[in-house]
């Protein structure tokens, strides 16, 4: 019989009785009087998932947007936040279909089954209402149509953005990104935060939606970041908050919606025109002529990351064009021999100097297993800049298979298993040249024990182009400039 995850939330969030709840969806998705359908059909969505009473509406003004190509849809990327659980990654689950009390809807994740990052994690799922409150929109508007659902828990954006990438599809498929907006503050400071947060949506900027501003703000940023790299055009739909709808204002939630459009045939795409991501072959040509400003531009958005806070704001018409292509960048510190912070993309998403400059800071100040790089260690920082091709799946039988196919040296690793995920770079292999240590090493990254196993595990590699501060012929000089100013 097949895994079906019940509906957890009819009766509260929604009315439990079928008729109750199409009728209550069918007002929720008529547009309001004189405003006439998009005519362009929107490729995303974003809308919020509390109970009916307060934000019916908001969502239903987003999804009334689907009537004119009710038709066409036949996937929908669903990815919400985890409110009950907290974990690394994206999580998806066994069930091959999901319940409401409207019926059925079939799961599909062949498109998304091997991204890294994404990992089965049932428990994500189980009380999730995230996800679910959207189900009765789709199933009333849409014909018939396959999910692809995820549960986000703490996960970078780019990592969002390469699971929304690999299943972005045609116009045959939908991405819907569910989150509210503001918790728990009075009418008045409500409105104001979420302003600066339609601000952020409307100019697709990611980095400028914190914490406090949407509880989904983990796929929300995931979805802007493709949203930029593709030229995605973002209309704002409706914003409100619960004391606007069904609650009182000393205590409201926001919620919002927006559909992002894709660009009119001929209309040029925000995607560099180089192509796609680069090998060794053609990543060796870049460090050959431009690694001496990878590494002055990593060092500088140190410098300015003591300063301001943040990392080096890049101006990219001032860089080569090889520097606009989407690139997979780490960035590893390490001072006096010792590993001092290293962090990176492991899918390429952006531009390359977008990501050397955002992952240099991140590498000095918010690597979670080192304090903040102080001022005085500044210049006594090795900095090495390692440039990721594209990560393959690999096929093995069992570990023994996999410890075979290793190329010791050659392959970066990502072991993947249970929504948990550990990376290990090429230059790992310096320190443990053994296959078998190498691979329990990984696996302690990834946070299981050194013998684990299941039939689950998922691996790809990688390799990587590197160039290091001491391969200058003066090495000193990256940290012996004028610190950046904005």
């Amino acid at each position: 019989m097949a895994a079906v995850r019940t509906a957890v939330v009819a009766g509260s969030f929604y009315p439990a009785d079928p008729g109750e709840l199409t009728a209550m969806v069918r007002k929720y998705l008529t547009l309001p009087q004189g405003m006439p359908p998009e005519a362009r059909a929107p490729k995303a969505l974003i809308a919020p998932h509390a109970g009916y009473v307060y934000s019916g509406a908001v969502a239903g003004m987003a999804y009334a947007r689907l009537w004119p190509v009710r038709h066409r849809i036949r996937r929908v990327v669903l990815v919400g936040p985890s409110h009950r659980v907290g974990f690394r990654g994206l999580a998806v689950s066994h069930a091959e279909a999901y319940e409401t009390p409207l019926g059925l809807v079939p799961v599909d994740l062949k498109m998304i089954a091997r991204v890294p990052g994404v990992g089965v994690l049932e428990a994500a799922h189980a009380q999730e209402h995230s996800l679910e409150v959207h189900l009765l929109f789709l199933q009333e508007v849409l014909e018939s149509f396959t999910l692809v659902p995820v549960v986000a828990g703490d996960a970078e954006p780019e990592d969002v953005a390469a699971m929304l990438e690999a299943a972005w599809g045609g116009a045959e498929t939908l991405v819907v990104v569910s989150t509210d907006l503001s918790h728990y503050l009075d009418y008045d400071s409500c409105r104001r935060l979420d302003a600066t947060t339609v601000r952020a949506i409307e100019s697709a900027d990611a980095a400028a939606i914190g914490r406090d501003q949407a509880c989904g703000r983990v796929p929300v940023r995931g979805l802007l970041v493709v949203a930029r790299r593709k030229g995605l055009s973002i209309v704002t739909l409706n914003v409100c908050n619960s004391g606007d709808t069904a609650g009182p204002r000393d205590r409201v939630v926001g919620y919002g919606a927006w559909a992002l459009l894709e660009p009119e045939a001929g209309a040029k795409s925000a995607k560099t025109e180089e192509g796609e991501t680069m090998g060794d072959d053609a990543w060796n040509a870049v460090l050959a002529e431009y690694g001496q400003i990878l590494l002055h531009m990593a060092a500088a958005s140190i410098r300015h990351g003591l300063y301001y806070g943040r990392g080096l704001p890049l101006d990219l018409d001032s860089f080569p064009p090889a520097l606009h292509q989407p690139g997979a960048v780490f960035v590893t510190l390490n001072r006096a021999g010792q590993l001092r912070g290293c962090i990176g993309s492991p899918q390429a998403w952006r531009p390359l100097a977008e990501d050397v400059a955002d992952n240099a800071y991140k590498a000095a100040f918010a690597d979670p297993r080192f304090r903040p790089v102080l001022r005085h260690e500044v210049a006594e920082l090795e900095v090495s800049v390692s440039l990721l091709t594209p990560p393959q799946p690999m096929t093995f039988r069992d570990e023994a298979d996999l410890l075979a196919q290793m190329r010791p040296g050659i392959d970066g690793l990502i072991f993947e298993d249970q929504g948990r995920r550990g990376l290990f770079l090429p230059q790992v292999w310096e320190q443990l040249p053994g296959k078998t240590d190498f691979l329990a090493h990984l696996k302690r990254k990834a946070g299981f024990a050194p013998k684990h196993w299941t039939p689950t595990v998922t691996v790809h590699r990688f390799t990587a182009r590197s160039i290091k501060s001491t391969d200058l012929p003066d090495p000193s000089a990256v940290w012996n400039t004028p610190a950046d100013t904005e």
